[in-house]
């Protein structure tokens, strides 16, 4: 680069163009007549429906307008001859894919989508309902007996539990890899160069880097279109502008196999990326400062199954049930687009990576554990972690929470050989960059009254957290910088236990509330990083995760969580070990009869089996081990590594920092050269004037508030990190917040345990008035109830106290004289006095009140000998001449070193 040159790059986040869909069908097309969310730019996409069993699509990339989309729904049947033929079949909100069993195609669309995160500028949607549209029309159908029962085990993977899409957010991705810069800019040709590195492009001299919203933009533009060429000193401004639209991590798209047909055929903007797991958004209110807490939770769709046929891993390291797990903290009441104040915090869970079963055939409340093959060199482990160093850097610490002793060995074999493979891979590892293992036998440690897991939890969370750090999208002032770069996240924490369920999602929690310690001290919202437990900011945060641990748990075990956090604090109620025994039955009787089933629906979605003709179907397949192991029959998926070195030679080179991150582009940067693509609007997003807004239904109002929701009436302290113990029950046993999202789809915001539902608002009036009898009783032994507890009359004082005047009715004289007024009043606007009585009587308001508003104020009325004085005064001052004493005297007042300014 030129250094004379100064380049300024400017990065749009781009929005898809199609988030609004109406689909017409005539007999020979289906036409999806597709528009942006302003409805001020309209795309068209033709299917042939008299095609049997291909996919005929037309994409002829026109951008129209409204009146030209109008004009052509008016001629959509052949010839245009009328419209008695052409119907309008759905609305929709996105294309989810196009699938085929043994017949034609179907199109899948969202009909449904509710609001369930912002994160910045940027909304996520969970979809509530779908449709299947059948695509060739009934003349050209040819009927298959399978078809049938092939659709009916497609839809029942439910669309509308627990599936996620953003139009602008890659909900794929991490924070981390969303708010990085895209690496690889030619900022001259606007292509990618493969030399160049993310670095380059941030540190490069003469570079500075805008966002869309950034006020200097146009000052920049206006200065480089009248920079000046004849000056060889003078730096030349010129403005580069990229579109960013982000790449999705693969390994989290679940509907990959419904967008093969058309991924790499048509436009972006009709590609829909869907995600399935968890996302839950609950706000912190400090002060009147809300602090957004999002919890999302991808699953991957690698080696996906339920709990009792899929275990341990594959032969290219996908393990069975992994999530990603992202806690994401932002600043609402600071925050901009081009200076967020956003963290986030990663880790993540997945079995045990090794060639291990459970034996189902006996109805035993304890399957045995059986090692399917043997690993001696461990090279699936390798395959494992070599993965987790390429997409996450290093340390890799896995916390293990499997029994290591037992009278009767059954899961403690699993952490033997978890253990052992860990060893001998960190042969081959740097000291540096080498596996750290943890095992905390959590069962054991939980026995007895004394018994403290969560203390011995947070212990083991703040050792890694400070290892691995949390992304920052800010420096910090105090220039603190958390883990082994200044605002990164390399690394990750690993966490298992057999299931990776209960346990499991008891030690995220732990993990997360160390993280969000640190997350709101670093946005400078908390003085210290410790969060106490009992408080409103942590009660919060353990509703959201027990919404994650039950969502998780549903999807892969076939039941809610059975072992809770509270469990684990020993503060469960008794009433819950009935629940618990009714969760463990429930899992029981899925993981029995109705896994089997589910698998085959799952293989099928993901598109690992394809119904073929003449080929034996999905139902009479005695396993499906070969569709998850395409090692046993011969196909090579991954490059095999030598023994002694399992991992990749190019990730060693990138760590501590992930490889997928530093060296490779998460994002595709498109120069700008017209103005033709869609760029992220929150005004236009949230000002609709043309839509009728309820506030109640409103997104802020709908989302689980710290105050609204966690807060106890009673309190005069409104700190969220005040701890609040109440002696007997505790709070979340009665906490007013709704039943679990998964199941009612009502809400993905907050849970509680169907135990504590059922008597939640008589238990809540409870509670006020047990704390107001103890405050009389005992104010100071009610101290620590909830805070400073007050009574009714203490917290609305009377007038009297407050004024020295109290309300009264008026006396006799007020009474006369009032009377006096009425009748004076209607002998002034009686019609036959009225000319009399303005001559005899002139009433005078005693009080007056300004004319003055929002609109006009009246200018104030200034007497002659105050502008005379003025004037006067102007007059001598004018040719008055400072003499020095009186200009160094001024100076210093001026600089503040007088004795009364300093």
């Amino acid at each position: 680069m030129d250094n004379n040159e100064n380049v300024h790059v400017i990065m749009h986040p781009i929005i898809s163009s199609i988030q609004k869909i109406a689909l017409y069908e005539t007999k020979t097309k289906l036409c999806i007549i597709a528009s942006n969310n302003t409805q001020s730019v309209f795309r068209v996409l033709n299917i042939d429906r008299m095609e049997p069993l291909e996919l005929v699509l037309a994409d002829d990339g026109v951008e129209y307008t409204q009146e030209q989309v109008w004009e052509l729904v008016q001629t959509l049947d052949p010839g245009g001859r009328s419209r008695a033929n052409t119907s309008r079949a759905v609305s929709a909100f996105g294309i989810v894919g196009f699938v085929r069993f043994l017949e034609g195609y179907y199109l899948i669309v969202v009909t449904k989508r509710r609001r369930v995160a912002v994160i910045g500028l940027h909304t996520i949607y969970k979809i509530e309902d779908t449709s299947m549209i059948y695509i060739p029309h009934e003349s050209v159908r040819i009927p298959h007996p399978d078809e049938p029962r092939y659709l009916k085990m497609f839809q029942s993977i439910d669309l509308s539990s627990n599936f996620y899409f953003s139009y602008s957010y890659d909900v794929t991705q991490t924070l981390q890899v969303n708010m990085s810069i895209p690496i690889n800019l030619d900022l001259y040709s606007g292509c990618f160069k493969s030399s160049t590195h993310a670095s380059n492009v941030e540190d490069a001299e003469n570079i500075d880097i805008f966002s869309e919203s950034d006020n200097s933009t146009s000052d920049i533009r206006n200065k480089s279109q009248s920079s000046s060429t004849g000056c060889k000193q003078t730096k030349i401004k010129r403005v580069v502008e990229y579109a960013v639209q982000s790449i999705p991590n693969r390994r989290f798209v679940w509907n990959l196999h419904l967008l093969s047909k058309i991924e790499n055929i048509l436009r972006p903007d009709w590609i829909l990326y869907i995600m399935h797991g968890f996302v839950s958004q609950s706000a912190v209110n400090i002060f009147g400062r809300n602090v957004y807490i999002t919890l999302i939770a991808r699953r991957s769709c690698k080696y996906a199954g339920t709990r009792f046929l899929k275990r341990g891993a594959n032969f290219e390291g996908d393990v069975a049930n992994e999530v990603e797990t992202e806690q994401v903290v932002e600043d609402t009441g600071v925050s901009s687009y081009d200076s967020p104040r956003i963290t986030s915090f990663v880790q993540m869970r997945g079995s045990i990576p090794a060639h291990w079963s459970q034996d189902i055939s006996k109805m035993v409340p304890k399957p045995a554990i059986i090692f399917d093959l043997s690993d001696p060199y461990s090279e699936t482990a390798g395959a494992h972690f070599n993965n987790l160093l390429y997409r996450y850097g290093s340390p890799i610490i896995i916390l293990n929470l499997v029994k290591k002793r037992e009278k009767k060995k059954h899961e403690s074999q699993l952490s033997e050989e978890f253990s052992s493979s860990v060893r001998y891979l960190n042969k081959f590892l740097p000291v540096d960059h080498c596996i750290q293992y943890v095992s905390f036998d959590m069962a054991r440690m939980n026995k007895g009254k004394e018994a403290n897991v969560m203390g011995k939890l947070a212990d083991i969370a703040r050792n890694a957290i400070f290892k691995t750090g949390i992304y920052q999208s800010f420096k910090r002032a105090d220039g603190i910088a958390m883990g082994r770069s200044n605002n990164l996240q390399t690394g990750i924490i690993r966490v298992n236990c057999v299931d990776c369920l209960d346990r499991t999602n008891t030690a995220q929690f732990a993990l997360g509330k160390c993280a969000l310690g640190y997350q709101l001290h670093s946005l400078g919202v908390l003085g210290s990083t410790n969060l106490d437990f009992d408080s409103d900011c942590v009660r919060l945060l353990e509703v959201l995760y027990e919404d994650h641990g039950d969502t998780l748990a549903l999807q892969y075990g076939g039941s809610q969580l059975v072992h809770r956090i509270r469990t684990y604090r020993k503060t469960a109620p008794w009433t819950s070990q009935g629940n618990d025994i009714m969760q463990t039955l429930s899992r029981y009787y899925s993981n029995t009869f109705s896994d089997a089933e589910k698998q085959h629906a799952m293989n099928l979605f993901l598109g690992l089996f394809i119904p073929e003709e003449n080929q034996s179907p999905i139902w009479e397949m005695m396993t499906d081990y070969y569709l998850h192991h395409l090692l046993a029959v011969g196909k090579q998926t991954r490059r095999r590594f030598p023994l002694t070195q399992w991992w990749d030679a190019k990730v060693m080179v990138s760590l501590p920092v992930a490889y997928a991150f530093k060296y490779r582009t998460c994002a595709r940067a498109i120069r700008i050269e017209r103005r033709d693509l869609e760029f992220v609007d929150a005004y236009s997003d949230f000002h609709r004037p043309h839509e009728l807004s309820v506030l109640n239904d409103t997104y802020a109002y709908k989302v689980s508030h710290s105050v609204r929701d966690f807060m106890p009436h009673c309190v005069t302290d409104f700190s969220p990190f005040t701890v609040r113990v109440r002696p007997g029950r505790r709070r979340e046993d009665i906490a007013k917040v709704m039943k679990n999202p998964s199941l009612t789809g009502q809400s993905s915001t907050s849970s509680t345990t169907s135990s504590a539902s059922s008597s939640m608002e008589s238990d809540d009036d409870d509670i006020e008035s047990k704390c107001s009898d103890s405050y009389q009783s005992s104010p100071a032994k009610d101290a620590s109830c909830y805070g400073n507890i007050v009574t009714f009359q203490s917290f609305f004082p009377s007038m009297k106290e407050i004024y020295g005047v109290d309300i009264s009715n008026p006396g006799r004289e007020e009474t006369i004289m009032y009377k006096r007024y009425v009748i004076t009043d209607r002998i002034v606007n009686h019609p036959l006095t009225s000319k009399l009585s303005k001559q005899e009587f002139k009433l005078t308001n005693q009080s007056s009140f300004m004319e003055d508003s929002s609109f006009e104020i009246k200018p104030p009325s200034v007497h002659e000998d105050a502008v005379n004085i003025y004037k006067e005064y102007v007059a001598k001052s004018r040719g008055v001449l400072l003499d020095e004493n009186a200009k160094k005297l001024y100076e210093r007042y001026e600089k503040c070193e007088l004795g009364l300014f300093t």
